[in-house]
């Protein structure tokens, strides 16, 4: 079960400041860092795929959960001496230790399993196709935000010599058909690129509030919500990883058209068509064109139609109901995805945000009253057996 302790706990990636120790002309947090990075685990992933090379997609999602979960806890670790760290099993072993130790406690509800797999993961080597696509991902995600930096300070202390230790990291992944492509096709840069400006996109933009959350690192906090709640539900392997990427893509058109706060979306009847019909053409025109064709209608189900529940059968796109969803076609067979259970996490997302908010001194009313609305509206709501009055309760 999923525990108030394990949302704030993930929610401290939204406090932590990157390249805190350089000239910075925008914010760089966290936990955009880790969405960036997974969005270029997709793009990598997906390639490999095409390519022949199977790829175990639970593996690589839960695996860059972990990570989080393990960068936040030593977040005061500077990037040198953990891959000093690292570099040494033993002591490498020692640190992990102590990390579980102190997630343990918010983990551990989650299930024997899950705990399982976390410690594992730590202990595994680096050498299968998902650690390094996961690792290419890092430090693509790196050296994406050190250019930020570099354009702000570019004769600075060590600035030459973090650009060519990235740059070298980067090379050194070029086995992964993903990163060829990347380096040589500027439609694919423009995708990951396109996907980063979500990172300077705020949500709630008017409200003043610590901290801010941006539209991108907002959907990988729903990203891990759904894949945890899919868990939960013992949804099957390729629903849970459906129901992540969802979470993961499903404010990308936001880039085109900014953060529309529901209340205004409702202000005026047929607005929210509108808006949605906008969306539509404009993913069309501006992100499409940055994707192989064969990606567009797997796409379409993250980023259009975010929350319906939808199965394939015959080889065609069907809605059904999350009761048919769960009790009929849960296998992997029917690439199954929660759309409903990814708008719970979704609204569970803005209820920690205004929770935060609030709890850090905020004194708007319009947090207020998101947070009273958002219990009010889920208090009673139930899917597939999860109850989650049980973890607004939580709150209390």
């Amino acid at each position: 079960m999923i525990r108030k302790a394990l949302l704030l706990k993930l929610f401290d990636a939204a406090y932590m400041h990157r390249w805190n120790d350089r000239i910075r002309p925008v914010e760089l947090i966290e936990l955009d860092k880790q969405a960036h990075k997974m969005i270029v685990a997709y793009f990598l992933a997906r390639t490999e795929e095409e390519g022949g090379a199977p790829v175990q997609w639970p593996r690589l999602v839960e695996a860059g959960i972990f990570e989080l979960l393990q960068r936040i806890v030593i977040t005061d670790l500077k990037p040198q001496i953990f891959y000093k760290i690292k570099a040494d099993a033993k002591k490498y072993r020692q640190l992990n230790d102590w990390v579980y130790g102190e997630l343990r406690p918010v983990i551990s509800p989650l299930g024997k399993a899950f705990v399982r797999r976390y410690q594992d993961h730590f202990l595994e080597g680096e050498a299968s196709v998902e650690r390094r696509i996961l690792a290419a991902a890092h430090f693509y995600a790196t050296r994406w935000e050190f250019r930020i930096i570099e354009r702000a300070d570019p004769g600075g202390y060590e600035i030459e010599d973090i650009r060519k230790e990235l740059d070298g990291k980067i090379a050194s992944f070029g086995e992964l058909k993903g990163m060829t492509l990347l380096a040589k096709e500027r439609r694919y840069r423009n995708f990951i690129d396109l996907c980063g400006q979500l990172r300077f996109q705020s949500r709630w933009a008017h409200l003043h509030r610590i901290p801010k959350t941006s539209v991108l690192g907002h959907s990988l906090y729903v990203a891990v919500l759904s894949y945890l709640f899919s868990l939960e539900i013992k949804a099957c392997p390729k629903r849970c990883v459906n129901n992540f990427l969802t979470g993961l893509f499903h404010d990308l058109p936001e880039v085109l058209t900014r953060d529309i706060i529901s209340p205004v979306k409702r202000s005026v009847e047929g607005l929210n068509d509108l808006i949605k019909g906008y969306e539509k053409e404009m993913m069309d025109k501006e992100v499409y064109g940055l994707l192989p064709k064969g990606w567009h209608a797997e796409f379409e189900m993250f980023a259009e139609h975010e929350f319906e529940n939808y199965v394939t059968v015959d080889g065609k796109a069907v809605k059904v109901t999350a009761a048919e969803l769960h009790e009929r076609y849960n296998d992997d067979g029917h690439n199954p995805r929660d759309g409903e259970l990814i708008k719970r996490a979704d609204h569970l997302a803005a209820f920690v945000e205004a929770y935060a908010g609030i709890r850090n001194g905020s004194t708007s009313q319009d947090l207020q009253y998101a947070k009273v609305k958002i219990r009010a509206q889920e208090q009673n709501t139930h899917y597939a057996g999860l109850n989650f009055g049980e973890i607004y309760s939580d709150f209390d």
